[in-house]
């Protein structure tokens, strides 16, 4: 038998549980023996839920019962989540995660302390929810040099972005609506202003690199902006809106940002609405591929940490290599990143004439144009745009 701890039962932390109650028959028969909830951590109670048969308040029965071998950190935030977590992997106890704060800002540190104690420290959850994307990039693509990773990385933001184009809805209508059927927080700053995709696609670009890439180098630019008026262009133009986090390399670094986008139909992604997520990901030699499916919620995010219990108890005693050095990646300044820009502005500007050859775009509103600019640098962008009546400005694939 062996035994493993929840920390934190909140919505992840309840549905990991549910999760081994629901298939504990299935999840044995795969490990080959018995995988058993010894504890779940919570301050809280919970009259009349069966975790109070193994509910505990004080983390020292974790640390100290030897039988404890892997422990699923679901507590969210980073603290006490890194010291929680670090005295887990120096107890030789592997550690499984949904916490991408935390892999984000210490995973290279994190899975090096794992790694000097022959335990794990495994995060599939931490990215896309129950989409596996971790585990490929980790061990199915390592041959590949990964050229380009995009995603829609956030499911709150890709249902408001939804609503918007479907509805007509303006952002605070959408928001207000989607705090009200729980899929946005009351404080959802995280969400829409893009953080939370931000380090996302710091994790997958770490991955991609196997260098840690500090989140706060990432360009990040959320949804509060966008109005109507820009769906009405888009669907002019027959694109979608979406929040993506995107990674390209360049030479030897990556250069990553976080913006909504103009997705053409033919696009892989333009199809992605509501809560789902979808990562693209192109390799030199695999070419494009696409992982979709439930980006967050309860059950999916459970089952990815689950999972990655029943790979760390098939992994007891030896390492699962993941390649993610301490060393920081230097990326790539977003100025040097190229798209083609959607532009709105004043109609008595001469916005349209500095970007040299565009492609207007009519979608009938009154009092200002819009147009596509060529191919350029978003520092090039920037340089022309600077002195003119700007009203709004969307990227769009080159």
């Amino acid at each position: 038998m062996i035994k493993v701890a929840i920390m934190g039962y909140g919505t992840v932390g309840s549905g990991v549980y549910e999760v081994f109650r629901t298939n504990q028959k299935s999840i044995d028969n795969k490990i080959g023996q018995e995988l058993r909830v010894q504890y779940v951590l919570d301050l809280r109670e919970f009259p009349g839920d069966p975790v109070m048969e193994v509910l505990t308040h004080d983390f020292e029965d974790i640390i100290n019962d030897d039988e404890v071998k892997i422990v699923a950190e679901v507590m969210g935030g980073l603290h006490p989540a890194y010291e929680f977590t670090r005295r887990c992997l120096e107890a030789g106890k592997s550690v499984c995660t949904s916490n991408k704060e935390l892999v984000a800002e210490h995973g290279a540190e994190l899975i090096q302390i794992a790694k000097d104690h022959q335990v794990n420290y495994l995060f599939e959850a931490s990215v896309g929810g129950g989409i596996p994307i971790i585990r490929p990039l980790n061990s199915s693509l390592t041959a590949d040099v990964i050229l380009e990773i995009s995603g829609i990385l956030n499911g709150t933001t890709n249902y408001m972005l939804t609503k918007m184009s479907r509805e007509g809805l303006n952002y605070d209508d959408v928001l207000k609506e989607a705090q009200a059927k729980g899929y946005a927080e009351l404080h959802p700053e995280a969400d829409v202003e893009g953080w939370d995709a931000c380090r996302k696609i710091a994790i997958l670009t770490s991955l991609a690199s196997g260098n840690q890439v500090d989140f706060h180098d990432i360009y990040t630019e959320g949804i509060t902006k966008l109005t109507k008026e820009d769906f009405l262009y888009a669907k002019k133009m027959k694109c979608a809106i979406k929040l993506l986090a995107v990674s390209k390399k360049v030479g030897d670094s990556y250069c990553a940002m976080v913006s909504p986008s103009l997705v053409r139909k033919e696009h892989p992604l333009y199809m992605v609405n509501d809560v789902f997520n979808a990562v693209c990901v192109e390799g030199n030699m695999l070419g494009a591929s696409m992982f979709y499916g439930s980006g967050a919620g309860k059950l999916p995010t459970a089952s990815a940490v689950a999972g990655d219990m029943v790979d760390a108890a098939r992994h007891l005693g030896k390492v699962v290599t993941i390649f993610w050095n301490p060393e920081k990646l230097e990326l790539v300044p977003v100025s040097e990143m190229t798209h083609r820009f959607f532009v709105r502005a004043a109609a008595d500007a001469d916005a349209a004439k500095a970007f040299g050859d565009v492609e207007m775009i009519d979608a009938g509103i009154r009092g200002e144009i819009g147009f596509i600019t060529p191919i350029m640098t978003e520092g090039e962008y920037a340089e022309k745009a600077k002195n003119l009546d700007i009203i709004s400005m969307i990227r769009m694939d080159a």
